[in-house]
């Protein structure tokens, strides 16, 4: 290389090789230099894909290479052909792993992409919860087109909690109130109906919560909204509209929302069961 004191790093990954730029940025940052360059070799992993980048390196004069391969018989290859060429290599993976087999007392699986696949069920479960805000309440009723699972029944039936939760279980899902007065949106009918989920509940548990969040709201409990007739009223309205859907219908009366999540999920795997 022209400058003899550059520095190139070569960053050599079975999978996208983030974490192994990461941590030769933040080493590097450390000289307070800007005289180097990063190399990324992704998804390498075998001993044909090393060679071309070994050749480079040699070449390059000031190489190190930092690598994150977990595989033994590429992490071996590493080893034996930079101490050939005399190039120096930082092992990420190696020590951690070493260290880790020794307190659990067995073998890393060693297998090539598992924080990226981490990575993108976080991203999903993002987009989930996104998906959640986004077709509340029946916001949107476009939402229940895309959506892996919708929500129907009256309000104070744990509506949005539930969007919430199965969300964070990587389902989008979208939730539509159901009252009398206004038209069920006609997305929801057509639906597949396996994706379609009905929420009931005892009115007197409705009228209880109901009659709780118009004192939140600094309001009196004569409002028709607490009105036990109205709520009955507002169930069998609620009932009708679950019949003509053909869904499944579920009372969330005394359950938690984790045990009519865990319902709802167990349907969904019996339903679209590969």
């Amino acid at each position: 290389m022209n400058n003899e004191h550059s520095m190139v790093i070569y960053v050599v990954s079975d999978s996208i090789g983030e974490t192994g730029e990461l941590i030769a940025k933040a080493s590097i940052k450390q000289f307070e230099t800007s005289d180097f360059e990063i190399k990324r070799f992704p998804y390498t992993n075998t001993v044909k894909q090393l060679e071309p980048m070994f050749k480079e390196a040699a070449e390059d004069g000031n190489a190190i290479i930092f690598y994150t391969t977990v595989e033994n018989g590429t992490r071996e290859y590493i080893q034996k052909k930079a101490a050939e060429l005399n190039i120096k290599t930082v092992d990420i993976m190696g020590e951690p792993l070493i260290q880790m087999e020794k307190i659990l007392k067995k073998e890393p699986l060693r297998e090539p992409g598992l924080i990226r696949r981490l990575d993108e069920n976080y991203f999903k479960k993002v987009e989930s919860v996104e998906f959640a805000v986004k077709y509340d309440d029946g916001k949107d009723p476009r939402g229940a087109k895309n959506a892996d699972i919708c929500l129907v029944g009256i309000s104070r039936t744990s509506k949005t909690p539930l969007s919430m939760y199965l969300a964070n279980k990587l389902y989008k899902v979208a939730n539509i109130p159901l009252v009398p007065e206004v038209p069920v949106p006609s997305e929801v009918y057509e639906k597949d109906p396996r994706r379609v989920i009905g929420l009931i509940a005892n009115p007197l548990k409705i009228n209880a919560i109901r009659e709780e969040r118009l004192k939140a709201l600094g309001l009196g409990s004569n409002a028709s909204y607490a009105n036990i007739d109205r709520i009955r009223q507002e169930i069998e309205y609620s009932k009708k509209v679950m019949e003509e859907l053909g869904c499944i219908v579920i009372d969330v009366s005394n359950k938690a929302i984790e045990e009519t999540a865990g319902i709802i999920i167990e349907h969904m795997e019996i339903s679209f069961e590969e």
